[in-house]
């Protein structure tokens, strides 16, 4: 113990060890001391002398220390001490004191402990299962310690981390410790953790860290938080950050909905703390993340709507038209607005409702605008302006259309600000800032839009009292003529080549002023210095479109003739070195690589994003054009006009199959829907048919028992008189129902031969038009089919006649048996009246064969004369109709029937009635059985007769 205290404590009298000597009996003594005690006090003295001998410590002491946290588990003070001399060997703690090369020393050395350290993967994953230990001094130190490990030799740990198991588990539930500090530095590991390692961040994102740390974020107040919400954004940042898994699981998580009320900023904004506005800063990056142009366009583009719909975007433009907001923090809005708007047409166009808090109230476009060409504001707050400009415009006919007509003559307006007259006072101002600002932003005006283009063409401009007006066209040329400042120059060519590109009307336009085509090949022709190289190759690009997209509508500047122009004047290949001038610029890379305008200064604001994608489009073009010769151009004009000939061709055949589709499919479903009716109709006639059995089962019941009632009936006697009045009121009853029944019979002859003669008449039309048309196995089927109701109907009517027959008979009988009893006078009038009855019946049964012979006749004309008229589509629309009046018929066959089986039951009962009242009156009533046998007895007698 007094070397310890030899060491830690004062100096003690003798030569005293050096540090090297002190840290070995350290070391010694940690490895080689039994007693606990003093395998801690050597643990600690090391820790003390970690820091000034670190790297005697380091070589000496690192297996040591790692031993006693693989061996000492159980005492955590122990532990707690090895972990700090651990982290003091491993951590670079920049100190400002320290120059540049000691440093530089320190992060060497603390490099190669960590390579020493992680050689054996066993070591990383020993703190891992250091972290579930709950005492403080243990769980706090190994957090730190991962956490230098991981900005000393990110990728390796990183690998180690990801294969251990339940590794990324034990560090999710650092977020979960009560204890702000092990919480705190646990989101600093995390945020080592997550850097360029998307495997991690899906798996920290699956644990739920979305919600642990938005919760976080609202425990410690939203922006107005400490740095605890700034350590949580930068976490988000990295598990979203050029990710699309989890930006698709953070929007599904309902998770935009609860970024809103960190966006609620207050009416009083003077209190802008440094904290606040790196807390929103970052919040509005971690917005612009989820809605970043280099994401997928279907993942923007859902991204974007959410934001509409949850408020977020109405809490942006409520930030972008406060007072008093930063600057910083009002570019970063700006910017941000920008790309939540962009391509999105619904956001844009509540965008372009917004309007700024003022008097009068001015749209938040103009607004910007204003900002946009005023030299006093900030670079930065210009570039996000422009940015918004372009993003409002982008892939927004609408919003195009609507920035052109503010420089229409019909729409100007004198008494207010326009979008169109900020653009033109900057595109002519002295600020060549300005002009490059307000040229881009009138190029993204007229952007794939050609009607636009052609609508620019009417803007006047009046330059001066007393002078014409002049278009703006030509104004911009007269300026470029001028020689104004290389990026005005720059700015106004780039609105020229977007303008007159794919518009043949505006090079027309363009052409028609003498002094442009001499200007623009002097311009290219100059061996100028480094500074005018990218306005010559402009100005070869703006001729080279005039080349490729001029219609030779003037005389003087066909292509052709320009073509001889550049060879004479300029060159061919000189022309093509020039072009080329452009891609090779250093700035053009630079701008092709995103849609946002990012510049160190002002001095390089060269290059639009939108421009360089339609340079890389038209150079080839041009090229090519200015090598073809006229023969070639023709040759490939007429190739053109043989493949839009064979186009449209194509497309009438098109057209012609579409029709003819849609007409099979509308056949196919008449046919449905006849086959379904045909069905529906099998079904109704097989429901009659049972029905009409079930009648005549009924109908022979009743036969039955009424003979066996008149079997078991015996006779009796009663007032004559008075029953034979009777009786004789009942026949006559019966004799006009017995007429009424006839009248019906005839009707429904009738019916059934126009019906058969109709019938007859589509059969010919439909065996006339079966041949030439495609449905005719679908007409001959329905033939079939009507022909099979026919006969269903014809079988109907003859058992109707049958027991209209069998009626009659009874009736007959029953006046056979009233003639018994009546005098011989009634009995004869009565004869006389049934044998005129008899022969009126039959005069009408062969009236009703005439007729039927007729309507047959009428029906075979009627068939020539339409024969010439019918079609396939005709015969099918009458078949229907007959199939739905034979159904129809049908119904009202069955009604009928009814009707004649009631008549019939009634009458029945009626003879039975009176059968009953004749045996009463002692009048012998025969029964059907005996009639049938006498009536073959009086057969037999005659035949002997006429043998004898």
């Amino acid at each position: 113990m007094n070397f310890f205290r030899g060491v830690i404590g004062g100096q003690a009298a003798g030569p005293q060890p050096s540090g090297a000597e002190t840290i070995q009996k350290l070391c010694d003594r940690v490895a080689s001391s039994t007693l606990l005690e003093d395998r801690r006090d050597a643990v600690r003295a090391l820790k003390s002398l970690s820091k000034k001998y670190r790297m005697e410590v380091g070589t000496q002491a690192m297996d040591h220390l790692i031993n006693i946290l693989q061996t000492d588990r159980s005492d955590s003070e122990i532990l707690g001490y090895a972990l700090d001399t651990l982290y003091n060997l491993i951590c670079n703690d920049e100190e400002e004191e320290q120059d540049e090369n000691a440093q530089k020393q320190a992060d060497d050395l603390g490099a190669q402990f960590t390579d020493t350290f992680i050689q054996d993967p066993e070591h990383v994953t020993l703190l891992l299962a250091l972290l579930e230990e709950f005492d403080f001094h243990v769980r706090w130190p190994a957090v730190k310690l991962l956490t230098a490990l991981l900005k000393n030799q990110c990728v390796q740990v990183q690998g180690v981390i990801l294969v251990s198991p339940m590794g990324v588990s034990r560090l999710m539930d650092l977020l979960a410790d009560s204890r702000e500090v092990i919480r705190n530095d646990g989101l600093l590991l995390l945020q080592q953790l997550t850097k360029s390692n998307a495997a991690i961040q899906k798996i920290v994102a699956f644990e739920n860290a979305f919600e642990r740390l938005l919760d976080i974020i609202t425990e410690e107040g939203s922006s107005d938080g400490g740095i605890v919400v700034e350590d949580c954004l930068l976490l988000l940042l990295n598990l979203l950050k050029n990710n699309s898994s989890n930006q698709n699981f953070f929007k599904e998580g309902s998770y935009i909905q609860r970024m809103k009320p960190w966006f609620e900023v207050g009416d009083d904004n003077s209190g802008w703390s440094a904290q606040k506005v790196t807390n929103l800063h970052l919040m509005l990056q971690l917005v612009r993340v989820m809605v970043s142009p280099v994401n997928s366009p279907g993942a923007t583009a859902s991204c974007q709507k959410s934001m509409y719909q949850c408020g977020l975007l109405q809490q942006l433009c409520t930030i972008l038209m406060a007072t008093g907001v930063p600057a910083d923090i009002l570019t970063e809005t700006i910017n941000t607005v920008s790309e939540v708007i962009r391509g999105s047409q619904v956001n844009q166009d509540y965008f372009a409702s917004v309007n700024a808090p003022s008097n009068p109230p001015r749209p938040a476009i103009v607004v910007l605008l204003m900002s946009m060409v005023n030299e006093r504001q900030p670079f930065v707050l210009r570039c996000a302006v422009l940015y918004c400009f372009q993003c409002f415009l982008y892939k927004n006919q609408k919003g195009q259309g609507e920035i052109v007509a503010t420089l229409l003559p019909s729409t100007i307006d004198a008494n207010s600000i326009s979008a169109g007259q900020l653009l033109c006072g900057g595109l002519f101002s002295a600020d060549s800032l300005s002009n490059w600002c307000a040229a881009v932003a009138l190029a993204h005006s007229l952007q794939d839009n050609l009607t636009q283009k052609e609508q620019l063409l009417r803007v006047q401009l009046a330059t001066s009292l007393g002078k014409p007006p002049v278009s703006l066209l030509q104004q911009c040329t007269n300026i470029l003529s001028q020689g104004s400042k290389v990026q005005t120059r720059v700015g106004l060519l780039m609105l020229l080549c977007t303008w007159i590109s794919n518009c043949p009307i505006a090079v027309t336009h363009f052409l028609h002023n003498q002094e442009n085509v001499p200007f623009l090949t002097a311009q290219i022709s100059e061996n100028l210095g480094e500074d005018e190289r990218l306005v010559q190759g402009l100005c070869a690009l703006l001729l080279g479109i005039c080349i490729y997209y001029n219609d030779n509508s003037l005389e003087n500047n066909t292509k052709e003739k320009l073509k001889q122009l550049i060879e004479k004047r300029i060159g061919k290949e000189n022309f093509v070195e020039k072009l080329g001038f452009i891609t090779k610029h250093e700035l053009y890379s630079r701008a092709a690589q995103k849609p946002q305008p990012v510049f160190p200064s002002p001095e390089q604001m060269l290059f639009d994003h939108e421009f360089t994608k339609l340079v890389k489009e038209l150079e080839g073009m041009i090229t090519k054009a200015v090598h073809k010769s006229s023969e070639e151009e023709k040759k490939e004009e007429e190739v053109k006009k043989t493949l839009e000939q064979h186009d449209n061709i194509v497309t009438q055949y098109k057209e012609l199959i579409r029709e003819q589709d849609a007409q099979i499919q509308e056949l196919k479903e008449q046919v449905a829907s006849m086959s379904s009716q045909n069905e529906q109709m099998h079904t109704t006639v097989t429901q009659q048919l049972s029905q009409i059995q079930q009648h005549k089962d009924q109908y022979n019941i009743l036969k039955l028992k009424l003979g066996k009632e008149n079997q078991s009936q015996s006779n009796s006697q009663g007032d004559g008189s008075q029953m034979n009045g009777l009786q004789t009121e009942e026949i006559t009853q019966l004799r006009e129902e017995l007429e009424e029944l006839r009248r019906q019979h005839a009707l429904l002859q009738t019916q059934l031969g126009d019906k058969d003669a109709l019938i007859n008449t589509l059969r010919s039309e439909a065996s006339q038009t079966a041949e030439g048309s495609t449905g005719g196995s679908d007409n001959t089927e329905l033939l079939k089919e009507l022909e099979a109701l026919r006969s269903q109907v014809q079988s109907q009517s003859a058992e109707i006649n049958q027991m209209k027959t069998e009626r009659q008979e009874l009736l007959r009988r029953a006046e056979a048996g009233s003639s018994a009893a009546v005098p011989g006078s009634d009995g004869s009038l009565d004869a006389a009246k049934i044998a005129e009855l008899e022969s009126r019946l039959a005069a009408q049964t062969t009236e009703t064969e005439r007729l039927k012979e007729e309507g047959k006749s009428s029906s075979q004309s009627r068939a020539e004369l339409e024969q010439q008229l019918a079609s396939a589509t005709s015969t099918v629309a009458i078949l229907q109709t007959e199939k739905a009046k034979l159904q129809t018929e049908v119904q009202e066959s069955k009604k009928e029937q009814d009707d004649l089986l009631m008549l019939l039951a009634d009458q029945d009962q009626k003879i039975n009635s009176l059968k009953l009242r004749l045996k009463d009156l002692g009048e012998t009533v025969d029964d059907e059985d005996d009639l049938d046998a006498r009536d073959q007895t009086d057969d037999d007698e005659e035949d002997e007769e006429d043998e004898d």
